[in-house]
C-alpha cells in the first residue's frame, strides 16, 4: 500500500468565526493552551484568537455556572461558581480543643476598613492604655470604644482621649468602674480600601491590588 500523505489545503481565505471543535477524548490532565498573537511575524491577515470564557472539559462545563455531570454519582449539579468563589471567607480550621473527633471551623469578621483592635478589662481604672505604636499606626480620628459594664449597673462614657496614648473613661453613677472594653480603628500604613468598585474580576479595583490577599479571582 503506497504511503499518504497530509496536504494542508490553501484556500486563501480566512475564517474567523467561533466554532466548535470535535475529537477523540484525551485522558491526560493538561493545561488549556492560551493563544497569542504576541509574536511579531504573526501574520496580520491571520484570525485574532478567541479567548476562553465558557469552557467545557469532558463533562465540566463553566460559564455564569460550574455543572458537573455524570461525576461518580451519574447525577447532573450546578455549583454556582459566584457564590462559592466571588463569597469566599477568610477562616481557620482546627482540630476541636474539647470534642473528640471534631473540628472548628472560624470565619473572620469582615468590614469595608482595615481595622485593628485592642480589648480588655478595666478594674477600678479609668482609663484605656494604648498601646504606643497606635500614634503612627492607627488613625486616632477613627477610634469607636465599646464598654460593657461588669456586676452592677454603670453609667460608663468616654470623658477624652489623650492622642495616641489613653482613653479616659467616666462613671456617671459614681460608683467604681468595673467593665470590658473593645477599642476599634482604622489603619493609616495602607491607602484605604474602595469597598464598591465598576467591574468584572478583582483586576479592575482602582487601587493597589499589590496590598491586598484576594480570595475571589
Amino acid at each position: 500500500m503506497a504511503d499518504t500523505k497530509f496536504n494542508l489545503k490553501n484556500t486563501n481565505k480566512s475564517n474567523c468565526k467561533d466554532e466548535g471543535i470535535t475529537g477523540p477524548f484525551s485522558s491526560k490532565y493538561d493545561y488549556i493552551l492560551k493563544s497569542t498573537t504576541g509574536d511579531p511575524n504573526y501574520p496580520v491577515e491571520a484570525c485574532t484568537p478567541w479567548i476562553h470564557y465558557n469552557v467545557k472539559v469532558g463533562n465540566l462545563k463553566a460559564d455564569a455556572l460550574v455543572q458537573a455531570q455524570d461525576v461518580k454519582t451519574a447525577s447532573v449539579g450546578s455549583l454556582n461558581a459566584k457564590a462559592a468563589i466571588w463569597d469566599a471567607k477568610k477562616s481557620f480550621d482546627i482540630q476541636h480543643p474539647t470534642k473528640q473527633d471534631h473540628r472548628l471551623r472560624y470565619i473572620c469578621l469582615e468590614g469595608p476598613t482595615a481595622d485593628v483592635y485592642l480589648r480588655g478589662k478595666l478594674v477600678n481604672e479609668s482609663y484605656i492604655q494604648l498601646p504606643d505604636y497606635w500614634k503612627d499606626f492607627v488613625d486616632m480620628e477613627t477610634l469607636v470604644v465599646n464598654l460593657t459594664p461588669n456586676g452592677h449597673w454603670q453609667e460608663l462614657f468616654v470623658d477624652r482621649i489623650e492622642w495616641g496614648d489613653r482613653i479616659y473613661i467616666k462613671n456617671n453613677s459614681g460608683t467604681a468602674i468595673n467593665c470590658d472594653y473593645v477599642v476599634f480603628g482604622e489603619r493609616i500604613d495602607t491607602t484605604k480600601n474602595i469597598s464598591e468598585y465598576q467591574g468584572l474580576t478583582p483586576a479592575d479595583y482602582p487601587g493597589d491590588n499589590r496590598e491586598y490577599n484576594i480570595n475571589g479571582k
